[in-house]
């Protein structure tokens, strides 16, 4: 079972303070992706067209507000060599999550959007 489908609501404390930095189609999604953000790690698959799929383990560091920075750090195929370090907004960084947490209900597929590899990656 993927932790997105056990993930509980995160409480209204923690969630009043996000429901400024996104729009309304986004807010029924929000208490499940702070919920996420609050594990601090997420396992999934890089979905790659026409090819095998890369699994990876993302991993972040957890606090509050939604205007600090947190860096994720995403390693793939269990390889040191294939780690990549980001860090932005944990606003920015929630609103990905909401975007995975989407896409996992629609395609069973635990995976970031690709506009957070073009950043990943410092293709933006």
């Amino acid at each position: 079972m993927s932790i997105i489908e056990s993930l509980k609501p995160a409480g209204r404390a923690n969630v009043v303070i996000y429901i400024p930095y996104y729009s309304k189609n986004k807010h029924n999604w929000l208490p499940y992706a702070i919920s996420l953000y609050q594990t601090g790690s997420l396992e999934g698959k890089r979905i790659i067209e026409g090819g095998e799929s890369i699994p990876f383990v993302a991993s972040w560091y957890v606090s509050k507000l939604p205007s600090e920075l947190t860096r994720c750090r995403l390693q793939f195929d269990g390889q040191a060599e294939l780690s990549y370090e980001v860090t932005l907004s944990n606003s920015e960084f929630v609103d990905y999550l909401i975007d995975v947490i989407i896409n996992f209900k629609r395609s069973h597929f635990t995976d970031f959007p690709g506009s957070f590899y073009r950043k990943l990656l410092k293709f933006e």
